[in-house]
């Protein structure tokens, strides 16, 4: 019996907190041309404080977006937009967005996205995990990618929404997505979730993607599906690989992202309640 409510107990406390990070009405912003689209406000810091909601979104392409949409965006007020993905993605897609939106395209590593792929229909079965983990280890174009992103948060003005996306809103996100949490004292389980729940709000799109790239590029399907999850040990590695060239993550925001004091103070500030 004892073992029973205990088991129920560890059960609800994890359903808790999916739910804070998943299946949250909150927190999906749900668009007709988008998909992946969520605030990250509600996570709580190892210190008790909480990230405001209303002010940072994450996203997956939003070059498809409806004026249904646009409304949705203007209305919460988000007007500025930081595109992580290469010149050519941008160029093929370019995003939707309302007059007046603060726009900028910051592709560090991207463009180099295209020779990455070309190995990829030889990669069978489980070598697509490792084939992540490689893309995730890479360290080379972070801080150029993300200093544009952060330099955007701390300019933020008051009552103003920013969002900050790829094209599907996994990787090259969810990697920004990480590094903004930790420098905002997120613990790393709940930046783990956050990351993880890309699973759960493209779980559709990730199954036609997947079916396409095995269909269209003849890439192996365990591949595809590695290529299209949200997994743990991928994040890990970014964050290994950076502990291991720069000694602490503290320390990489402080020196590759010019993360000084003062600068993580104001966006504690800015963001946390």
């Amino acid at each position: 019996m004892r073992k029973s409510i205990l088991l129920l107990a560890v059960i609800l406390i994890a359903t808790n907190a999916f739910a804070q990070v998943a299946d949250s009405a909150k927190r999906h912003v749900v668009l007709q041309g988008a998909a992946n689209f969520r605030d990250m406000g509600g996570y709580t810091t190892t210190d008790g404080h909480h990230i405001k909601w209303g002010e940072i979104y994450r996203s997956a392409d939003i070059s498809k977006l409806t004026d249904a949409d646009l409304a949705v965006l203007k209305e919460r007020k988000i007007t500025y937009d930081v595109d992580l993905r290469g010149h050519k993605e941008s160029a093929q897609a370019p995003d939707r967005i309302n007059p007046g939106t603060d726009y900028i395209l910051s592709p560090a590593g991207s463009d180099n996205l295209d020779n990455w792929l070309k190995g990829i229909a030889a990669v069978k079965g489980t070598a697509g995990d490792s084939l992540m983990i490689v893309f995730y280890t890479r360290t080379d174009s972070l801080a150029l990618r993300y200093k544009p992103f952060f330099d955007k948060l701390l300019g933020l003005p008051a009552g103003q929404g920013l969002v900050f996306h790829c094209t599907a809103g996994k990787d090259r996100t969810g990697i920004g997505a990480a590094l903004l949490l930790y420098s905002l004292g997120v613990p790393y389980d709940t930046i783990v979730q956050d990351y993880e729940a890309t699973n759960y709000y493209r779980a559709a799109v990730n199954e036609r993607s997947a079916n396409t790239m095995v269909q269209q590029m003849h890439i192996d399907k365990d591949v595809a599906n590695s290529m299209m999850l949200a997994k743990k040990e991928y994040l890990d590695a970014t964050f290994n690989a950076i502990k291991q060239q720069y000694g602490s993550v503290d320390n990489y925001l402080r020196t590759q992202i010019g993360l000084d004091d003062e600068k993580i103070a104001l966006l504690k500030k800015k963001f946390l309640e």
